[in-house]
């Protein structure tokens, strides 16, 4: 074994339902404005020819939930709830459409948690976001469920509450983009490898998070996601 020049870092990994095996994360592909009703939101319109994307680190991922810190320089912290596709094979070059599906090794559920005011500013300023998204601790995700034991994922509505309070809610047979358009466009631009997961996407009632609040995000019947804001 090569020997390195400080400690090799930990490796980011997921838990899986029914395994004592661990899931370990590559990278974060996230898709923006993939709910009609976020897209008006955020004063935005959906193209369907091209979809946005961002990436957040790899080492962002707070397994299982938990504890989840506020971050430094932002006053203004949002949630944004999605489900968690999780690659377990890599893509030969540009996937199409109909063998995208294959590359799927499991669903989870997770937040994309953005400083608002520092995209607010950049996006004023005509500057790139990216400290609004990748950012330490903002890519909270559950376990991951195989593909085999989910089921009809999309039979399903995803949804977040926060004190209890329902703050998001939608079928996920909405978003504009399927998972397999998804993982088509990405690997267009991107060597997409087993290991990496794809924030798919928020409904409308994006909301700010401040200490002490609670989270539960859920795809219906099948995954659950449960913390607070430290």
């Amino acid at each position: 074994m090569t020997a390195t020049v400080i400690p090799v870092p930990a490796p980011t990994t997921l838990p899986v339902r029914g395994s004592e095996a661990v899931f370990p994360v590559r990278r974060i592909y996230c898709v923006g404005r993939n709910f009609a009703d976020h897209a008006r939101e955020m004063g935005a319109t959906v193209d369907r020819g091209n979809p946005v994307f961002f990436m957040k680190p790899g080492d962002a991922v707070v397994a299982g939930g938990g504890r989840v810190p506020y971050p430094p320089g932002t006053r203004d912290l949002h949630h944004e709830v999605e489900l968690v596709v999780a690659l377990g094979r890599d893509a030969n070059g540009v996937t199409s459409v109909d063998d995208a599906p294959a590359l799927v090794f499991g669903y989870g559920v997770g937040l994309d948690l953005t400083r608002r005011d520092l995209q607010a500013n950049a996006k004023a300023k005509g500057l790139p976001w990216d400290t609004a998204k990748g950012f330490d601790h903002s890519a909270p995700a559950s376990e991951l469920v195989p593909v085999a034991a989910a089921g009809d994922v999309f039979a399903r509505t995803l949804s977040l509450r926060v004190n209890g309070e329902l703050r998001q809610q939608a079928p996920l047979d909405t978003m504009v983009f399927t998972v397999a358009e998804v993982l088509h466009e990405l690997s267009k631009l991107y060597a997409l490898k087993a290991g990496d997961l794809v924030f798919m996407g928020t409904p409308a009632g994006v909301a700010a998070l401040v200490p002490g609040d609670r989270f539960r995000a859920e795809v219906e019947g099948l995954l659950v996601l449960e913390g607070d804001i430290a």
